[in-house]
């Protein structure tokens, strides 16, 4: 493995271990694709530090497990700031 891939599957490892991002979280934060992050930390993380890649796993396991909600927010949101964006598109018209 080349030294620089090694490095970034340590550098993200540990900002997973820090901010217990999500895989989108962290692919967004480094500017690598979530394929890339995902194959990182189940493949590459465990030949490098074994220990570590436990940890890392539980974290993904949990935001995996909270996903559904995090969705659920997110839609919301959106159709919030559509609900809002037509009331003032009407004032505006008034």
């Amino acid at each position: 493995m080349q030294d620089y891939i090694q490095e970034r599957v340590l550098e993200i490892s540990q900002y997973i271990l820090d901010t217990k991002a999500t895989v989108r979280q962290v692919a967004k934060s480094f500017g690598v694709s979530k394929s890339t992050v995902h194959k990182d930390i189940t493949e590459r993380l465990p030949l490098i530090r074994p220990k570590k890649a436990k940890e890392i796993k539980e974290i993904l396991n949990q935001n995996k497990a909270e996903r559904h909600i995090r969705g659920g927010e997110a839609t919301k949101q959106k159709y919030t700031q559509e609900d809002e964006l037509e009331e003032s598109d009407t004032s505006r018209l008034k």
